[in-house]
């Protein structure tokens, strides 16, 4: 998953892949998110997103990615998280709690294109757009340029 925010529409986008084992595409979201004035805030509503996007399309064992440290080891911690983002973290928590199996790791920034260009393609969307096994054309160059930089 990724966020994108855009000041100057007053919103933020979402994006987010869910692949399988083998590494093929089974499912991508955009979608346009509210105004939030950082990262770590849009990135852990992202994470929210991505996670409930995952569980209704039927997945229930994930390996969640992405690119904010202080997200991915917010989810990850045991202990209560007081900072006032700490609800939207227990809803990640809570939803991650009812999975058969979860993992939760903080990738590199160039290994989170594809999620990085499903959040940018929100800015041109007016709510929500989902993709079952379909390469969308916001993610097609990004997928092209994974799959090439993964076969090096």
């Amino acid at each position: 998953f990724d966020a994108a925010i855009f000041s100057n529409l007053n919103c933020s986008g979402f994006g987010a892949i869910i692949r399988n084992e083998e590494g093929e595409v089974m499912a991508k979201m955009s979608v346009k998110g509210p105004w939030v004035h950082n990262s770590a805030k849009a990135e852990a509503l992202t994470c929210r997103r991505a996670v409930q996007f995952s569980i209704e399309a039927g997945f229930s064992r994930l390996v969640i990615k992405g690119d904010n440290a202080l997200v991915m080891n917010a989810i990850s911690c045991s202990t209560k998280n007081n900072s006032l983002l700490g609800h939207i973290f227990e809803d990640i928590q809570h939803l991650v709690r009812g999975l058969q199996y979860a993992s939760i790791s903080c990738i590199k920034r160039g290994g989170n294109m594809v999620a990085h260009s499903l959040a940018r393609h929100a800015r041109t969307i007016s709510d929500e757009t989902y993709w079952i096994e379909d390469s969308p054309p916001p993610a097609v160059e990004a997928l092209y340029q994974y799959f090439l930089h993964i076969n090096q």
